[in-house]
């Protein structure tokens, strides 16, 4: 539902966007970070802990409260709930009312610079891989490095607490190299 709601929504907003920068932007609006965002906002894992206190023990709970997977998830769970509940018409606007902060973020914000490094070197008749350099941290709690390599050259290395974030930063300073960074 939350893809269709935003989808709608930037079609309805930008009719005059081409169809790639429109899938960009929506793909970042209903990515799990964002998903965490809107959770967090709307204090998910706050209700997470209240109802599950007795159930779980509260170390657990205190941990999965603040799991960004698992506050994107509820945000899934809850939207899912809503639509069985209300049908979609009753809760598009809703969704978007959620999600208003992370389309103009995504809007006004360079959010992929995965997919900017990938058709930068498409151009060139290069191709981009990651490698996960180091990893730190228990399981709850990892830091990552990686690295973007093309041709076996490393061209950007970045960190994050995800691979995925720690792969976009890389990708960012790769970018840089051939001048495209925003």
């Amino acid at each position: 539902m939350l893809g269709l709601a935003i989808a709608q929504e930037l079609y309805d907003r930008f009719p005059g966007h081409q169809e790639g920068e429109l899938a960009k932007i929506r793909a970042h609006v209903v990515s799990r970070q964002s998903c965490a965002v809107v959770g967090r906002r709307l204090r998910l894992g706050d209700r997470l802990v209240q109802h599950g206190a007795g159930r779980i023990p509260d170390d657990e709970l205190e941990r999965l409260a603040k799991n960004k997977n698992v506050v994107a998830a509820l945000v899934e769970a809850a939207l899912g709930a809503l639509y069985l509940e209300h049908g979609f018409e009753a809760i598009r606007e809703p969704i978007l009312a959620a999600f208003r902060e992370r389309i103009q973020y995504a809007i006004t914000s360079h959010v992929d610079y995965k997919t900017e490094l990938q058709e930068e070197l498409a151009r060139r008749g290069l191709a981009v891989t990651y490698a996960v350099v180091e990893v730190e941290g228990p399981p709850h709690d990892r830091h990552f490095t990686c690295a973007a390599l093309v041709d076996g050259d490393q061209l950007g290395v970045g960190e994050g607490a995800s691979k995925k974030a720690a792969e976009q930063e890389a990708a960012r300073e790769a970018l840089a190299r051939f001048g495209r960074e925003e």
